[in-house]
């Protein structure tokens, strides 16, 4: 088993479904992805460039899949969210897995390969 799926499957419900399913999501649109345990969350990187992670902040009743770039997406994509006061990372506050729009984060995970894709540096801001 793999720390990151040790991780998920370490977590309470509803979080370990709705971080499992998320992620399953994740490998269907984007078979090639990397998955890490980096930072004790389950990391994902396209072309070696970090693209996105799935947290539980403490103190929150939600599952956090938070865009690295995600500033560069909230215009298009009005449902990221910047609940914390971070300066780049947008993202998605998951409460119930009924209340996961999968084509929207299917076009989410679309649109930020192709900001990926057109960046030299793993960071364009």
């Amino acid at each position: 088993m793999s720390p990151v799926e040790q991780h998920i499957l370490n977590q309470e419900e509803p979080y370990q479904e709705i971080m499992l399913y998320v992620r399953s999501v994740i490998f269907k649109t984007l078979p090639h992805i990397k998955e890490k345990y980096k930072y004790k969350v389950p990391y994902y990187e396209y072309n070696n460039k970090p693209m996105l992670y799935l947290n539980i902040l403490k103190g929150r009743n939600y599952v956090d899949v938070a865009f690295v770039q995600g500033i560069l997406l909230e215009k298009k994509h009005v449902q990221l969210k910047n609940n914390n006061n971070r300066k780049q990372v947008r993202s998605l506050q998951v409460k119930k897995i009924e209340d996961f729009d999968e084509f929207q984060f299917v076009e989410l995970l679309k649109d930020a390969t192709v900001f990926l894709d057109n960046s030299r540096r793993a960071w364009v801001i």
